[in-house]
């Protein structure tokens, strides 16, 4: 069923079901106001137009509501770790030059790979979700991750110039490998594994890293009796 509204010579037809009875209403104060046009024939012929004293409702969702979901995904956000700070349980984030010598004198005879990156760098971080595959793969594997910013003079002994960048240390055996390496030649870290990660046993104490000095962890009998032997 429909409302039929008449202005004039003219008749508007709403549907009953989709029009407020308020706007209904205030469609029956509508006024022709068009002013006259001249026919070619010099007589005034009246064109209707029709004013309205309504407006048409808008639907809009709640400001508070728009706010409380910017909120709620930026504290989503907030809580999720940055892409450099996702790890692998056999993983091991570097901050000083001590705990890296610490790491390689206690892994023995393991393959160690470390990570040298930046939280800026693009190359780095669409590598890393591929390392940390490769190193679920190989739990055997001990992964060193440096952080190139907090460890510039360190990377600076260890010729590292270009991220991301890898080096490969063994037991006696030191330093095996070093290369850069994107995403696209990640092969190239796979191709090193399958080279190194054999079975073996290193004979003699752990070897120098370039120019830094590395020495042997002790356990704590052992630093007992060298602090009593020195006293």
């Amino acid at each position: 069923m429909a409302d039929v509204f008449r202005f004039s010579s003219h008749s508007f037809c709403f549907p009953s079901t989709s029009f407020p009875a308020s706007i209904a209403s205030s469609c029956n104060s509508i006024q022709t106001c068009f002013p006259p046009i001249q026919s070619s024939d010099k007589r005034s012929t009246s064109l209707p137009r029709y004013s309205t004293s309504f407006v048409m409702p808008l639907s809009f969702t709640p400001r508070k509501r728009l706010v409380s979901f910017k909120v709620q995904a930026a504290v989503a956000e907030k809580d999720q770790p940055k892409w450099w700070e996702k790890s692998a349980p056999n993983m091991i984030d570097i901050h000083s030059t001590q705990e890296f010598l610490t790491a390689l004198s206690e892994s023995g005879d393991r393959l160690v790979i470390v990570d040298f990156y930046g939280t800026w760098c693009a190359s780095c971080r669409a590598l890393f979700p591929r390392l940390c595959r490769t190193a679920d793969e190989h739990p055997e594997i001990l992964f060193l991750k440096v952080n190139f910013d907090e460890n510039k003079q360190m990377c600076k002994s260890l010729n590292v110039k270009v991220l991301p960048y890898f080096h490969f240390y063994r037991g006696a055996d030191g330093q095996l490998e070093s290369f850069s390496c994107s995403l696209a030649k990640f092969q190239k870290i796979k191709d090193a594994i399958k080279m190194h990660n054999t079975a073996r046993c290193s004979i003699g104490p752990p070897r120098g890293v370039g120019d830094l000095v590395l020495e042997p962890s002790l356990s704590p009998k052992d630093k007992q009796q060298t602090e009593a032997s020195s006293s």
